[in-house]
């Protein structure tokens, strides 16, 4: 028995759109704005060229003709108007195809199209896609959607009986996509007419065409590039993900055979666009990652061997990456399924060996490793990447890697930060990292390097142990070969601060005649400027300094000669913790003790 995809293939139906090797894999796949008609035409053409075969012949008790393709349509959905003929000679002007299977609601649309565009005036042009246009279109969706499931089932084992049945849904899911254009038809798609449930439960349809043209608008629907208020696309999203969207996703990454097949890989991707979407929003991130099955499918699909690696492994990563990015969460439901494990081991091949610069792999590697630091961030991934000797390995990359050293040592950072990073800043300190990092910090770095350095040293001196052996190491480390680490903290403080003063003098300048509004509209830029000054970084040393001078005499007499050379104080020390101190509003239990632990370093600085 023939199979029913191998009929859907064969019948000059639209194929699935090709996915474009090359194309640049943070992108969105577009849906082209065309007439359904339209895309029609083109895939046949395409289709005639490469291996398209008739239908099998039909059955006595089919009234049709003998022609290839699928069939006319109904005699009711035709109007017999003057001018008909010529639409059924073949294609007009603009190369849409009339002649095979077009209905009267997409021919009401062409012609709308056709008669009533101003490009003059394009707000003309939104007249006829009115709520009345939405009814329309919904009912015959709907009565597609209810014929197909009615020829099927009565036809199940003849596919030639119900083939044409699915052409005619084939284009009325391809029809929906003008809606993206009228995003202020959404509630009404989604409330009032219910379609967005049906559009959703196609995705379930035994023709993995149909499936996937669902999946394709459902990501043009909810595409950040459509015009949406956070209203309409929330009411389609909630209507989407009530019908169990992000269920059937996962149904059909189940089924997709991408090793094999070109349009089955070119629908994952098209799948990995539609969470990508959802994602754009952190509660609608929160509730994607509540989907285990789909977690886990992706931790699954970017440890899969693939060479050289391709856009779906890489757009899997990148998913990642983003759900972890805003919620904590989020951060924390990987954590519990052992990502961090699966991502250390996948970096690891880039301990001493780069991807290809500029490709998909090299994408692939940076999402991983921004997943992993933003996961590190929760004290859940702290002690996940302890467990899995995520320290040993940064440190690795850190004397061996090229490309990977900047992301280990980031990673490293932000591991070692925060109230739960004193696990971390041991394993630093017992497995050698002291020589590792200092010697990095005794040379010349950029500013990013610089920054993630003084970082760790901050969060060693901050949550290691009063007493304990590790502490008292990373202080012989400031004290050795004649204090040449505190010296170089003190040469990096005065080059940030002068960094800082030149911008301080600019934003004093633009201050000069506006009102108390006026300054407060302007506080979050010049804020800004500031950090990219390096303001945190001066911060950053400052603490450091501070706690040299709270721990070590030899220290606190050092510090004080190198200021006393431009005629600085501890005062200038004082004055930037100070700042820090009062930047301090939130209430939580840590940043309570950041401003305890801030405010009595002040005091030694007196």
């Amino acid at each position: 028995m023939t199979s029913i995809d191998e009929l859907f293939q064969k019948s000059g139906l639209p194929s699935k759109r090709k996915l474009d090797p090359v194309r640049d894999p943070t992108e969105i796949h577009k849906f082209a704005k065309h007439s359904s008609s339209n895309a029609r035409h083109s895939r046949v053409d395409d289709h005639d060229q490469g291996e398209a075969g008739p239908l099998p012949p039909p059955s006595d008790d089919d009234d049709q003709d003998n022609d290839y393709g699928p069939a006319a349509p109904p005699e009711d959905d035709l109007d017999n108007e003057e001018g008909e003929e010529e639409d059924e000679a073949g294609d007009d002007e603009e190369g849409r195809f009339f002649g095979g299977g077009i209905t009267r609601s997409e021919r009401e649309i062409l012609d709308f199209m056709d008669t009533n565009t101003n490009p003059n005036n394009p707000d003309d042009n939104d007249a006829a896609i009115d709520l009345s246009w939405l009814k329309k279109t919904a009912l015959a969706f709907e009565k597609k959607i209810s014929r197909n499931a009615e020829l099927r089932a009565r036809h199940e084992a003849d596919p030639a009986k119900f083939i044409d049945s699915e052409a005619d849904l084939d284009a009325a899911i391809k029809a929906l996509s003008i809606l993206s254009e009228h995003p202020a038809l959404y509630p009404d798609f989604a409330g009032r007419l219910g379609c967005a449930g049906s559009l959703v439960s196609l995705l379930a349809h035994e023709n993995t065409d149909i499936a996937l043209g669902a999946v394709e608008i459902v990501g043009e629907l909810t595409d950040e590039d459509v015009a949406a208020t956070e209203a309409q696309w929330s009411a389609l999203v909630d209507a989407l993900l009530e019908a169990d969207l992000l269920g059937l996703l996962v149904s059909n990454l189940g089924r997709l055979d991408e090793e094999t097949q070109e349009a089955d890989r070119e629908g994952v991707y098209r799948a990995l666009g539609v969470v990508e979407n959802l994602c754009s929003k952190m509660e609608t991130a929160e509730v994607v990652a509540e989907e285990e099955a789909l977690l886990k499918w992706l931790l699954e699909r970017v440890g899969r061997s693939e060479k050289p690696v391709g856009q779906n492994k890489q757009y899997a990563a990148e998913i990642l990456a983003i759900l972890v990015q805003s919620s904590g969460k989020n951060r924390r439901k990987l954590a519990a399924l052992d990502a961090v494990d699966t991502m250390l081991q996948l970096v690891a091949a880039y301990r001493k060996r780069d991807p290809e610069k500029g490709g998909d792999e090299e994408e692939y590697a940076e999402n991983l490793f921004e997943a992993l630091t933003s996961i590190a961030d929760e004290p859940e991934g702290k002690a996940k990447f302890v467990e899995a000797e995520g320290v040993e390995l940064c440190l690795m990359m850190l004397k061996e890697g090229k490309l990977s050293k900047p992301a280990a040592l980031r990673l490293l950072d932000h591991a070692a930060g925060g109230a739960a990073g004193a696990s971390v800043c041991q394993t630093i300190v017992e497995a050698g990292g002291l020589k590792t990092t200092f010697t990095m910090f005794m040379k010349k770095h950029d500013k990013q390097a610089t920054e993630h350095l003084v970082g760790i040293f901050a969060s060693m001196l901050r949550l290691l142990p009063a007493e304990s052996a590790e502490r008292i190491r990373v202080l012989a480390k400031f004290v050795e070969k004649d204090y040449e680490k505190t010296d170089k903290l003190v040469k990096l403080r005065r080059e940030y601060a002068a960094r800082m003063g030149a911008a301080d003098e600019r934003i004093k300048q633009e201050q000069r005649g506006m009102d108390a509004d006026e300054r407060e509209e302007m506080a979050d830029e010049w804020f800004s400027r500031r950090l990219d000054a390096g303001l945190f970084c001066l911060q950053t040393i400052d603490v450091i300094l501070a706690w040299l001078v709270a721990e070590d005499d030899g220290a606190r007499k050092k510090i004080q000669g190198l200021l006393a050379d431009r005629d600085e104080t501890f005062a200038v020390v004082r004055e930037t913790i100070q700042e820090q101190i009062d930047g301090i509003d939130a209430e939580s239990e840590e940043s309570k003790e950041t401003r305890e632990m801030l405010t009595t370093l002040v005091q030694f600085l007196q």
